[in-house]
């Protein structure tokens, strides 16, 4: 993925080719490792010519399932999840968060830029809109109920912005985000 990154910069700068060592460059590692890489997914290029970007992209894009619209539902709309909706960087990559829940009832009605919900119409939202990626941004204590909430829904990835280490089935993905303990690591470091 951090290829793709690379590779939208270099065509945001008006670049249509690429050779191994500007994109290794780039992407912090050496010219053998990114044709390392690209070998094993048969990704072509010339040594004269370097390697054709929208040639890359779509392929990779292809590789990681990123030719369309990828729905989330975001659970919890306090500070995190605010910032979230109106994360530009999603909408670029075509990451669209279409919908928000929380216990919370004010927030029903406020004027967020994705439509929000009580967490009992997770599975409706869900189910209508074939979503299978979620979302926790809300306090320890609900985390796990939210997450229990969301798998029985169908949800299969889930970003847990939650401070607490969720209990799921084998066939579903958690990635953690922890700011207090990356902060820490960072002051253990310095």
């Amino acid at each position: 993925m951090h290829y793709r990154f690379c590779l939208l910069k270099f065509q945001r700068l008006g670049f249509e080719k690429v050779f191994s060592y500007n994109l290794g460059e780039e992407a912090g590692v050496t010219a053998e490792q990114v044709r390392k890489d690209f070998s094993l997914f048969q990704l072509k290029g010339s040594k004269r010519g370097g390697y054709d970007i929208e040639y890359l992209l779509n392929a990779i894009n292809g590789i990681f399932k990123q030719n369309g619209e990828r729905k989330v539902i975001l659970i919890g709309m306090g500070n995190i999840g605010n910032a979230l909706i109106n994360y530009q960087g999603f909408r670029e990559n075509k990451i669209n968060i279409i919908a928000g829940f929380d216990l919370d009832p004010s927030k029903y009605s406020k004027k967020f830029a994705i439509p929000t919900y009580p967490s009992d119409m997770i599975p409706e939202i869900v189910k209508k809109y074939g979503v299978k990626t979620a979302i926790i941004a809300v306090p320890d204590i609900a985390g796990q109920e939210i997450c229990d909430k969301l798998v029985s829904a169908g949800i299969k990835g889930i970003l847990n912005f939650s401070p607490i280490l969720l209990r799921v089935p084998d066939d579903v993905v958690i990635n953690y985000v922890n700011l207090r303990n990356e902060l820490e690591t960072l002051f253990f470091y310095t």
